[in-house]
């Protein structure tokens, strides 16, 4: 069983950074592929960004560029570096991980959730 645990979120500015965190136990964290899914207000929840556990990284289309998923296997860690942040980007943000299927962007395919960290942004 793995067990995920998000930090990073708060209130920023638009234009403005944050950096998310998620720490993970139990289950062989070198097998797991990663992921970053978020849920807007009143919105489904979507794809943000993901990282095999061969370090493959692949991203949402509205990302533009502004968000990087990185992991540090070492520490099992699970990172999401986002700038140029928009009013767009606010929601809850969930870590997720799986052992099975490579590349997913269907949250059906993830077996491990964390519960969650807000991220308003608003001047």
């Amino acid at each position: 069983q793995v067990q995920l645990v998000e930090s990073g979120g708060g209130l920023v500015r638009p234009g403005g950074s944050l950096r998310l965190s998620c720490a993970a136990s139990g289950g062989t964290f070198t097998d797991l592929n990663l992921a970053w899914f978020r849920q807007p207000p009143g919105k489904e929840r979507q794809f943000v960004a993901g990282i095999t556990w061969r370090d493959s990284t692949y991203y949402g289309d509205f990302m533009k560029g502004r968000f990087t998923i990185s992991r540090d296997n070492a520490k099992k860690m699970l990172y999401l570096q986002m700038n140029s942040l928009e009013t767009e980007d606010t929601g809850v943000y969930y870590c997720a991980a799986h052992a099975t299927t490579g590349r997913s962007r269907t949250t059906a395919d993830y077996a491990y959730w964390g519960q969650g960290t807000q991220i308003t942004v608003s001047s």
